[in-house]
C-alpha cells in the first residue's frame, strides 16, 4: 500500500533538503527553474497546477501525480477539475496512463478526505 500523504510530503522535504544542502549548484539551480515555473503569472497558479498534473500523468510519475494533486487540492481544484485534467493526460498518454490513474484517483480521495475530514 501507498505512504500517507503526510508520510509522503515529509520524505520529499527530507530529501529536497538534502539535495539541495549538498552543495552541487546545478540542483539547486534546476530547483529554482522548477519552483520558479510554477509561480502566478499570465496564468494562474491552480491552472499551472493542473498542466503539470496532465504532464506527469503522461509521463507516467507517480511521485510527480502525487505532487501535483496535493498542490492542486491546495489551490482550490475541485474533484470535477482534477478528472477533467485527469483525462487529458489519459487522452494524451493512452492506455499506458491507466494504472497511473487509478494511483491519481487513490491519492486524490486521500486528499480530499484530509482536507474536509469526517467527524
Amino acid at each position: 500500500m501507498r505512504k500517507k500523504a503526510t508520510e509522503t510530503r515529509l520524505y520529499r522535504k527530507e530529501m529536497n533538503d538534502r539535495i539541495l544542502g549538498s552543495g552541487f549548484k546545478d540542483f539547486n539551480r534546476f530547483f529554482a527553474v522548477d519552483t520558479n515555473a510554477y509561480l502566478e503569472g499570465a496564468i494562474s497558479v491552480k491552472n499551472k497546477e493542473l498542466m503539470g498534473l496532465v504532464g506527469s500523468m503522461v509521463l507516467r510519475c507517480n511521485d510527480c501525480i502525487f505532487y501535483h494533486l496535493d498542490r492542486c487540492v491546495t489551490e482550490g481544484c475541485s474533484k470535477e477539475e482534477l478528472y477533467e485534467a485527469m483525462n487529458i493526460g489519459l487522452v494524451i498518454g493512452g492506455s499506458i496512463v491507466i494504472p497511473h490513474l487509478r494511483y491519481a484517483v487513490e491519492v486524490m480521495d486521500e486528499l480530499f478526505a484530509e482536507a474536509d475530514p469526517q467527524p
